[in-house]
């Protein structure tokens, strides 16, 4: 009995036990947690910190992050919308 209150009193922060968790919120968590090599853990409380709008640091999106330097110049493209650039003076009267 020693051990557990020595253990429980050094403890500084609450924890939780969560029951229920729906696959798809678990497959959700698990994966960002991979994606941004973090513990599942701190990834569920920055989660629910967002979510209640107390976030410790600026909300930031990975979810176009696999596209960052796959761009492909293409000529036959840029031809083919270059007129989307103009403007057109008689609509903006």
């Amino acid at each position: 009995m020693q051990a557990l209150f020595t253990y429980s009193a050094c403890m500084k922060t609450m924890q939780y036990t969560i029951r229920g968790v729906p696959d798809r919120l678990d497959a959700l968590l698990r994966s960002r947690a991979r994606k941004e090599h973090k513990s599942l853990n701190t990834v569920a409380i920055e989660t629910l910190g967002r979510g209640l709008g107390v976030a410790d640091e600026e909300l930031e999106f990975h979810d176009m992050d696999d596209l960052i330097g796959t761009w492909i110049e293409d000529p036959g493209f840029d031809a083919a919308v270059k007129s989307m650039d103009v403007i057109d003076e008689e609509l903006w009267k």
